[in-house]
């Protein structure tokens, strides 16, 4: 993200849960791309159960695994959709296979059960104009009932529109953050006042 892309225009989300697997890492800027990430210590047991999983919410998905695993990887994935990206021996990322788009596995299910209250009802506002006038008992299931009922690729397009939406950060004030602790602090969601902490804090001298 921070060096291909920008924060201004590219939202990281990691660790979703998507049906039964949990995302590694996403990157949504103009497109939403899944990385299963597999060092080299990992095997390839349960990757087709994943990626699988991914397509039911993601239509871009990729692996990042070590170089030592390049042939195996590429024999696997050879004839899929799925991309293909190598963290090499000089700890650079090298893409050997883009990822193409794949919209025939999208599920209504899957990408609701990843929204969050605010974020589904943004999006039947913004398709419906409105939101469902039923007891709260009720609320869930109609909510979901009317996201199913659009357009799977209008819906997929909305879906990932909201996502984008998390993981807001004062672009000036993170900045200011080193690049060793860019991940963390990206994932942490801080106020103005904790970004200025973290910074004394990295400004103090200390004896020793």
């Amino acid at each position: 993200m921070l060096g291909i892309h920008s924060p201004k225009t590219t939202t990281a989300l990691t660790e979703v849960p998507v049906a039964k697997s949990k995302a590694d890492f996403i990157l949504i800027n103009g497109k939403a791309v899944v990385y299963e990430i597999k060092t080299e210590l990992d095997n390839f047991e349960r990757l087709e159960t994943q990626i699988n999983d991914y397509y039911k919410a993601f239509n871009y998905v990729s692996v990042v695994t070590a170089e030592v695993n390049s042939h195996a990887i590429e024999k696997i994935l050879s004839d899929t959709p799925v991309g293909v990206y190598l963290l090499t021996n000089r700890n650079t990322i090298s893409q050997r296979k883009k990822p193409v788009e794949y919209n025939a596995s999208l599920e209504f299910n899957t990408m609701f059960k990843i929204l969050r209250k605010s974020e589904y009802e943004s999006i039947l506002l913004t398709y419906y104009g409105y939101l469902p006038n039923v007891s709260q008992f009720k609320y869930y299931s109609e909510c979901k009932k009317m996201f199913g009922e659009v357009d799977i690729l209008d819906a997929y397009r909305l879906f990932i529109t909201e996502l984008k939406k998390r993981n807001r950060i004062d672009i000036d004030l993170y900045a200011k953050v080193p690049y060793e602790l860019k991940f963390l602090m990206y994932f942490c969601d801080l106020k103005k006042a904790q970004y200025n902490k973290l910074e004394n804090f990295l400004d103090s001298k200390f004896g020793g």
